[in-house]
């Protein structure tokens, strides 16, 4: 089986896709909490929305690295949010989790949310992040080695696809580089 760097080295918006549907899977404490990613973002170094526009230093150093790792931030100070790098080593590229459906482990996600349930337990990308329990220190993981894995899985058909431009972001506003599964109940925002 090819390892995530080489099935995620990808132009962004194709690696996007396929990421689209995979499965997320994070140990923790001795539980384990999985769920199925159903929304998400590509950004590009060619991308004036990205991080990786400025080149690989500060907070966006990890979108350089290989397919495959994950890439933690801080949002407006509170929120850390997480994404997938993609592409080639030293391509600034990598795919945000805007939303994912729980499959396993939803008890303790909703701890984390601090009694949160239902589909705004993990209905953004901030959300994402604390349900999972994902914070800076997890940034540049390897996403086939635990504490937390991805599973990707084949890729979804395109009419179970809906691409649009994505949320919440002042420039580039019109690339539609946002895909999410079709009529799922989590997604961030229709």
């Amino acid at each position: 089986m090819k390892r995530l760097s080489e099935q995620l080295n990808l132009p962004v918006e194709i690696a996007a896709k396929k990421i689209l549907g995979a499965v997320i899977e994070r140990s923790v404490n001795g539980h384990v909490l999985r769920a199925r990613i159903v929304e998400v973002e590509a950004y590009h170094q060619s991308d004036a929305a990205s991080h990786s526009v400025t080149g690989p230093s500060g907070r966006a150093k990890t979108m350089f690295e290989s397919a495959g790792k994950l890439y933690v931030y801080l949002s407006y100070g509170i929120h850390f949010c997480c994404n997938i790098t993609v592409g080639k080593l030293g391509e600034g590229a990598g795919v945000l989790i805007r939303a994912v459906e729980p499959l396993a482990g939803e008890s303790i996600m909703m701890i984390n949310r601090r009694g949160i349930s239902g589909r705004n337990i993990t209905n953004g990308p901030g959300k994402v992040g604390q349900a999972l329990g994902i914070d800076r220190t997890f940034d540049g993981h390897d996403l086939e080695q635990a504490p937390i894995k991805l599973f990707l899985d084949d890729q979804l058909p395109d009419d179970e696809i809906v691409q649009s431009t994505r949320v919440g972001i002042s420039k580039a506003v019109d690339t539609p580089w946002r895909f999410y599964i079709k009529h799922n109940p989590y997604v961030s925002k229709l």
